[in-house]
């Protein structure tokens, strides 16, 4: 009863018509930012910082976190119809983008769409109920537990690698070592530079998702001798039933492991989505589906990556600690206006707290009319022909990747993960399974160098500490589950070689 009381005392200050107007703009400012290949919410909030000096509290950070969360709706569409994705829905590109070759694109938003209603729905349930337990849990995690979230992480390459496993694990180790470019966290020495001044930072995300997926998929139509519309005749935007009932399970999924892995400092929402993928090609009725066109693979992973953008601001206002850059900017936001994130916030300041959590339900509503019933007009852009629509699509992935750093060498770099992109592309193998190891590379190699010094070099920690001993057997019970599930297909396939049917990413 106190949760519902609670809620009701948010809803009162978040129904207001002043923070109303700072909720429906930041969600259209989210989605429009979410639509436009490259841009993303930290670059948007970065810029929209100065302006909260002359907005009242509650609707400038009311503000900000629909931008958040907006960007998490609005970037599936770039993914699904044209193959360019943000950091958060790589995993849509996948089965999204086979949809929409099979004319499903309303299908394929539609459902991202809702499944993105229903991972933000658990979240905001999970965030009002349990945000201080569970923020307490994230300050039980040490570098030995983060180390072995990131080892089951790496086991999600066996899933969300369509093709050969072998050919998976390699891309993902690909990944890591071009995650090891720029300056050594500990030492300070310049790794893999070649003596490039602009490599001494590192290889920014956005530049290898853009090349590998964006520019590549744009150079691969170019290189066909089809002539390609991205999308073209009537709109099948509802499912039917049968379709329906497909999407529930796996957004419900999703949502469960998105509000999970949102609370933990280093999973989040890029995380949330290849977890998501993992157990929808593992546990869905329709796996043998998925890496194709299935609906459970954009379902899923929208559930997951909204519920963890959610969820993330539980270790921000319940523990003070932020788990990503986003949420950083979040915190400026919040000590800007003179209030201090952490455990006494919500006895401090209970209007700003459940203002926040009740006018994310309020986005929640908002983003479904912007993404669902608008879908028509948002298409209408893409009934272009794609001779005309290509060089914007160029010209977006560059503004997108030099809007971060203000850099030319980001777009050189992009241009040159989109020829390697599309070498990938000619040669069937996947990109998703690189940008994990990419992601994943560095967080595993400074959480296990913490851990060793501050063990002393002894290994026993990962056993010794409770956490990270569960996840470290929960990985070899799935790692003897794969090799078993190997040999039993083998043994039904005798006097056969077992090939790889890649799609193409």
């Amino acid at each position: 009863m106190d949760v519902l009381h609670n809620l009701a005392f948010g809803f009162e200050h978040a129904l207001t018509l002043q923070n109303l107007f700072y909720c429906a703009l930041g969600c259209t400012v989210g989605t429009l930012i979410g639509l436009l290949p490259g841009l993303g919410p930290l670059s948007t909030i970065s810029l929209l910082l100065p302006l909260t000096y002359s907005i009242p509290t509650g609707g400038s950070i009311i503000m900000l976190a629909g931008i958040y969360y907006g960007a998490q709706y609005g970037d599936s569409v770039s993914a699904i119809t044209m193959k360019i994705p943000h950091a958060s829905s790589i995993v849509a590109c996948i089965d999204g983008y086979q949809m929409t070759l099979k004319g499903k694109t309303g299908l394929a938003l539609f459902t991202a769409g809702i499944s993105s209603f229903i991972g933000g729905t658990v979240a905001i349930a999970v965030l009002s109920t349990l945000a201080v337990p569970l923020g307490e849990v994230g300050l039980l995690f040490g570098p030995a537990d983060y180390c072995a979230l990131m080892l089951l992480g790496f086991f999600c390459v066996s899933f969300v690698s369509a093709g050969n496993l072998l050919n998976g694990l390699a891309m993902a180790m690909v990944g890591v070592l071009l995650g090891m470019v720029g300056t050594d966290v500990n030492s300070g020495v310049a790794r893999y530079t070649m003596d490039l001044p602009f490599l001494t930072d590192g290889i920014g995300l956005i530049s290898i998702a853009l090349g590998c997926f964006g520019i590549a998929e744009v150079v691969k139509n170019l290189d066909s001798k089809n002539v390609l519309t991205p999308f073209n005749g009537k709109i099948k935007l509802m499912p039917t039933w049968p379709e329906f009932k497909r999407i529930i399970p796996s957004a419900l999924r999703g949502s469960v492991i998105g509000s999970v892995l949102g609370i933990v400092p280093g999973g989040g929402p890029v995380i949330a989505q290849f977890a998501a993928y993992a157990a929808d090609k593992k546990f869905s009725k329709y796996k043998h589906e998925i890496g194709s066109g299935a609906i459970e693979g954009v379902a899923g992973q929208a559930a997951a990556d909204e519920a963890a953008a959610r969820t993330s601001f539980i270790p921000l206002m319940a523990i003070g600690i932020p788990e990503n850059a986003v949420m950083a900017l979040m915190m400026a936001a919040f000590i800007v206006k003179g209030v201090q994130p952490g455990p006494n916030m919500i006895a401090s300041h209970p209007d700003l707290f459940w203002g926040l959590v009740a006018s994310m339900w309020v986005g929640n509503c908002f983003l479904v009319i912007l993404n669902v019933p608008l879908v028509r007009y948002w298409l209408s852009v893409f009934k272009i022909p794609y001779t005309v629509l290509f060089p914007a699509i160029l010209f977006f992935c560059c503004v997108g990747t030099f809007s971060i750093n203000n850099n030319l060498d980001d777009i050189y770099t992009t241009c040159v993960f989109g020829f390697i992109g599309y070498l990938f592309l000619r040669l069937d193998m996947e990109a998703a399974p690189l940008l994990l190891g990419f992601i994943l590379g560095p967080m595993l190699e400074e959480n296990f160098r913490r851990t060793m010094l501050l063990s002393r070099g002894s290994f026993a920690v990962f056993v010794s500490r409770p956490i990270s001993a569960t996840l470290l057997g929960a990985i070899s019970l799935l790692v003897i589950w794969q090799v078993l599930s190997f040999f039993r297909t083998q043994s039904k396939r005798p006097g056969q070689t077992i090939v790889s049917d890649p799609v193409g990413l």
